[in-house]
């Protein structure tokens, strides 16, 4: 057995660990990512992602990449079983959102996939292992060791770290003795992707069709690519409704009687959708990320958001630790933060998903006259329409105090600067203290002064906010925070 080592491994090449190994490299740490197949999964999966997702995307420089695959999503219509319009979720979808893009974007998952390991292939620090099947993931002192084979035998790999990346199915999870939680939600959807030139006229947005007996989701991606997603009875087979006659039947209202004759059928694929979280997210420095740590059903679009904020959160703290920047300590804010930012998402996704397709006749008929009356009150419009994400976690790098609104989200300042890693940033109604200058400087804490805003916050480098503050002494109090997660101070009090 050959033996190797690497600051982290990362198990699995989908686009969360693809994101995960560049964002480490733009941070100067190497890594190995093991995939189980040769070649990347060919197929659509994704197709929705938020402006806070654009913005990860942003950072690793696929801005203009992203938008060259994808389309700006205008919103979303409720339609009865007829088609007829029930509610209308409209947004502006040419004029950029708060964080300077789309505030949601419709993509062909193959296309990122292909522009996420085309920008991949420029950081020669990632080690990109395909045909490997992990057959062994634990402990070990200051990280993990990751056994695989490929065709070339057996190998081991010491590792500062280990990302598990690998899906639903994935091992990581098993070997470090996680349980999925059930949220309950499960319901078998048939999907399907086609591809044709026929003329379809149909609004830009997200159709959700509020049919009690066939719910279904209908979303024109990009260009002569559309999908449509059909909720499967109890006993029903998916491949009774598959034939050509089945599809041109389920297709019926959108094509008329006969199908388009250059109509393809990417595929069609039974899907059972779930409401799970992991129990926990880590052992030691061996991580769960995305679909291997939480699934949730596609009623707001977050599946591929929110491993990618998985990753968004994590890397810039392992790095930090792996410099030796950063405690060991600050570890424990990845799932303390992420954990209950995905569970609400996942309800949120399980709510959402209820209120659109679930009920039957009586239920259907109250759903539809409320619609109808709640579209039209803005604020409700506005909230159905926002993409923000909701609050994560508390922690040592996360405010949770009920006084301190605003930590734990976003702050769109910072998310929408340029591309490339980002450090703390303390943003400030007002010029900072002399006494203050020499601490900022210390610990490579960007000061921007922002008039009309009331007191500071401290924003991380992934964008969100961690406290806020106001009144004398706000700036100090707000280095102090730095200060508790930064590998020198921890030190020092260890052995003070």
């Amino acid at each position: 057995m050959s033996e190797d080592r690497a600051p982290v491994v990362i198990v699995g090449a989908g686009p969360v660990g693809v994101v995960a190994a560049t964002l480490l490299a733009q941070r100067g740490i190497d890594s190995v990512v093991l995939e189980r197949y040769a070649e990347p999964y060919p197929l659509p999966r994704a197709v929705h992602l938020d402006d806070e997702v654009y913005s990860i995307l942003r950072e690793i420089g696929l801005a203009a990449g992203f938008d060259s695959i994808s389309r700006p999503m205008p919103g979303m219509r409720l339609v009865d079983a007829q088609h007829r319009t029930m509610a209308e979720f409209r947004r502006d979808a040419t004029t950029p959102g708060p964080l300077g893009c789309p505030q949601a974007s419709m993509f062909d998952q193959p296309d990122l996939e292909r522009l996420l390991l085309a920008n991949l292939a420029n950081h020669p620090g990632v080690a990109l292992r395909r045909g490997c099947t992990v057959s062994g993931v634990e402990r070990h002192t200051d990280g993990a060791v990751v056994r695989y084979a490929d065709e070339s035998g057996e190998h081991r790999i010491i590792a500062g770290a280990v990302l598990g990346c690998d899906g639903t199915n994935g091992i990581v999870r098993q070997f470090i003795g996680a349980s999925m939680l059930d949220l309950r939600f499960c319901e078998r959807w048939l999907v399907i992707d086609v591809n044709t030139a026929a003329p379809l006229s149909v609004w830009g947005g997200v159709h959700q069709i509020c049919d009690p007996q066939r719910p279904a989701t209908f979303m024109h991606i990009t260009g002569t690519r559309y999908r449509w997603e059909f909720r499967l009875g109890p006993d029903e087979d998916a491949a009774d409704l598959t034939t050509p006659d089945a599809l041109a039947g389920l297709l019926q209202k959108w094509f008329g009687p006969a199908l388009p004759d250059d109509l393809e059928i990417i595929r069609h694929a039974t899907y059972t959708f779930r409401a799970q979280v992991a129990d926990r997210w880590r052992s030691g420095r061996i991580f769960l990320l995305g679909d291997a740590a939480h699934q949730t059903p596609p009623f707001i679009g977050q599946g591929l958001g929110a491993g990618l904020r998985d990753a968004h959160n994590l890397v810039w703290k392992l790095a930090g630790v792996l410099r030796g920047e950063l405690a060991e300590s600050i570890l424990d804010t990845y799932e303390l933060e992420r954990r209950p930012h995905a569970t609400r998402t996942v309800r949120a996704a399980v709510a959402v998903g209820w209120a659109l397709t679930g009920g039957q006749d009586r239920a259907a008929r109250v759903r539809k006259g409320t619609l109808a009356v709640m579209w039209r009150i803005p604020g409700i419009s506005r909230g159905v329409l926002s993409t923000s994400s909701p609050a994560l976690g508390s922690s040592v790098l996360v405010d949770g105090r009920l006084s301190r609104r605003g930590t734990g989200r976003v702050f769109p300042g910072v998310l929408a600067s340029e591309p490339g890693p980002r450090g703390f940033t303390i943003v400030s109604d007002r010029a900072a203290a002399p006494g203050d200058l020499e601490r900022l400087h210390r610990l490579g804490i960007r000061y921007s002064i922002r008039r009309g805003r009331r007191g500071a916050v401290l924003v991380r480098p992934d964008g969100a906010v961690a406290a806020a503050e106001s009144g004398s002494g706000a700036v100090a109090r707000l280095t102090a925070v730095v200060e508790s997660v930064s590998a020198g101070t921890a030190m020092a009090g260890a052995t003070a």
